[in-house]
């Protein structure tokens, strides 16, 4: 058995049954990379160089984009370097990194949504306190939550993670994650476990409130023609960004920590994978370049 000062290279083997199509999946793979460098950049640069475009909602889509680009980073430059190479490695330190990094992500993204739902909801249903409820103070304050919150469960996670010695180097995936990294601890992951069932619990209650909020927004614009307009262009894209993100999700933590699932190595490489391709595309196309395009919220 390995222990946790023999383990220096961690072994990715999600790449294993694609050795006959790297050269097929690299294109892709770097395509889809740089479309969605592109489509946040301008997505990005357009909200900040227009000044009309200075308003609470586009300045959560431009967070929502950097977050985009962040958790992305994280994951493609290593893999289209794994895509060139015959085996597939990554040091504990680089696999701890990226862990941190694709897990902030993932949390900041759930947060930025949530934050784009409170500002929807306070505009449609308490359309003349708008103002004086989401004030600059306010955004600030939001982004802020949407940011540090990641940061701050991230932090803990990786560190209750850290404190556990390795006896063994094999992730069945192309890249690191908690619940592959815990599958080879040599000590008890209760902490570990407690802490992703809290996290879960929040996220429960998250997507409650969403559906709460979402309730109320189509009970206010079902009303009248002009408010079921404003709830196809403002709140129809957010809903199905929202969907999509927590549906590819749920895949990957699902077959992350469910043990003995009969699934081969290439599905659980595609399965895991969704969630750093389709919201960082779906995101700025589908909704951010659509609001902009409407002009107004």
């Amino acid at each position: 058995m390995e222990n946790s000062t023999q383990v220096k290279l961690i072994n990715l083997f999600g790449l294993q049954e694609t050795f006959n199509n790297k050269s097929v999946y690299f294109t892709l793979s770097l395509i889809t990379y740089l479309l969605i460098i592109t489509v946040n950049l301008t997505l990005i640069i357009t909200i900040i160089q227009q000044k009309g475009l200075h308003e609470p909602m586009y300045i959560f889509l431009c967070s929502l984009c950097v977050n985009g680009l962040y958790g992305t980073a994280g994951f493609y430059p290593k893999f289209l370097l794994d895509l060139q190479s015959d085996v597939q490695v990554i040091s504990y330190g680089g696999c701890l990194t990226q862990t941190f990094v694709i897990y902030i992500s993932v949390l900041c993204e759930m947060s930025t949504l949530t934050v784009m739902l409170y500002d929807r909801y306070v505009a449609i249903c308490r359309p003349l306190l708008y103002h004086t409820i989401v004030t600059s103070l306010t955004v600030r304050k939001l982004l802020l939550f949407s940011w540090c919150y990641p940061l701050f469960i991230a932090l803990i996670a990786l560190s209750l993670t850290v404190r556990l010695p390795l006896c063994g180097s094999r992730i069945d995936k192309i890249f690191c994650d908690i619940p592959s990294i815990l599958k080879h601890a040599c000590l008890p992951i209760t902490i570990n476990q407690n802490l992703s069932f809290c996290i879960i619990v929040v996220h429960v209650l998250q997507i409650l409130l969403i559906a709460f909020s979402y309730c109320q927004i189509v009970r206010i614009c079902i009303k009248s023609a002009k408010g079921r307009i404003k709830f196809t262009q403002t709140c129809v894209p957010h809903l199905l960004t929202m969907v999509i993100f927590i549906t590819v999700t749920l895949c990957d933590t699902f077959q992350g920590w469910i043990k003995n699932v009969n699934i081969t190595l290439y599905k659980r490489s595609a399965m895991a994978v969704q969630f750093l391709v389709i919201p960082p595309v779906f995101n700025p196309v589908t909704y951010g370049l659509n609001q902009i395009r409407v002009g107004s919220f």
